[in-house]
């Protein structure tokens, strides 16, 4: 006997997806509950706000890197592009909480969960917090897609209302019932695989996850060191931070200028690199580096060059090496040319 769908299977599979419908639907809602409604985290050079996290995801961002850098660079586009992610995840969220136009709004979880993804699938400090939630975010926006809502969903009140928008064809596609496809087994299963083909490539990509060695760059803080230049007066050099934990610092405690046997010809101390001055300090982002109470605190995406004046040194021709040192005991050094 040949299988036909109807709408009766279509209800039925909606109201089997109500908790997924209920339950995605809140995470993404509720990003506008905690930064406008609990908090106000939209407000530039405040603690907490959401566009210094979206710097984080700069380091190792797959994909998307130019879009964030760009964000970043430019601070009125960032809170504008804040403000509208804010607005389009509350719309969201709220209309697929309460099924309407529920295939239009698995649409939006599918790219939200993907931007997710490819932004922040590397962050996670024990259990690949990032990834897991985009990976389930872009599966369960393809399984809502295909079911649609059922029983208790505005959609469903309105078939049943026989409203006559309910019997247009983009109705189907954008809302619930019967989806308009010819060959559904088909359309799952490759959706399915490229989905799948998808969180293997970026389990591997982020975190080594399929084959290899296993690696996470959120558990320690690594810091690149670039365009060193120096003269009779002072040294200036770039630096990154471009792994560890985004809800944690890098503490830099030190910072030597060595000759080429690893002798110290000068050494800038915790209490000095707390008191290091700003002007000293040309940052790149919205995430800063700046002065703390013992140290000179180095945000996850940060980018700065930092000025140090040489004077003091007195064989400046033996300049070789230049070293950071982590308040964790982490060190990193690059070859002054």
């Amino acid at each position: 006997m040949k299988y036909t769908t109807n709408s009766q299977s279509y209800d039925m599979a909606g109201l089997y997806t109500l908790s997924l419908r209920m339950v995605i639907g809140w995470t993404y809602f509720s990003a506008f509950w905690r930064r406008l409604i609990l908090e106000n985290k939209l407000i530039p050079d405040e603690k907490g706000y959401i566009g210094e996290k979206f710097n984080h995801f700069l380091p190792n961002a797959l994909g998307i890197k130019p879009i964030i850098e760009y964000l970043v660079t430019h601070p009125d586009a960032l809170q504008r592009s804040m403000m509208a992610f804010t607005i389009i995840e509350a719309i969201v969220g709220l209309f697929i909480i309460l099924g309407l136009f529920t295939r239009l709004m698995s649409i939006g979880i599918f790219s939200l969960a993907l931007g997710i993804l490819l932004g922040s699938g590397w962050l996670g400090t024990t259990c690949l917090d990032e990834w897991q939630i985009g990976v389930l975010g872009v599966a369960g926006g393809f399984v809502l897609f295909l079911t649609g809502s059922g029983s208790y969903s505005l959609d469903d009140y309105f078939i049943k209302k026989n409203k006559k928008f309910t019997q247009k064809r983009w109705f189907q596609w954008l809302g619930s019932g019967i989806l308009p496809i010819d060959k559904p087994k088909v359309f799952v299963l490759t959706g399915s695989l490229l989905i799948f083909g998808l969180t293997l490539y970026t389990n591997q990509y982020f975190h080594g996850g399929v084959w290899g060695t296993l690696y996470n760059k959120s558990v320690k803080p690594k810091l690149e060191i670039s365009n060193i230049s120096h003269n009779s007066s002072g040294l200036k050099f770039e630096v990154y931070r471009t792994e560890g934990a985004d809800v944690y610092g890098s503490f830099l405690i030190g910072i030597h200028i060595l000759d080429k046997n690893g002798n110290i010809l000068k050494e800038i101390d915790h209490k000095e690199l707390a008191g290091f001055s700003k002007e000293n300090i040309k940052n790149h982002y919205i995430a800063k580096v700046t002065p703390g109470k013992h140290s000179l605190i180095i945000p996850l995406g940060a980018k700065a060059d930092l000025n140090i004046g040489t004077n003091d040194i007195l064989r400046k021709e033996a300049v070789h090496t230049l070293k950071l040192i982590d308040i964790s005991g982490i060190e990193w050094t690059e070859t002054i040319k």
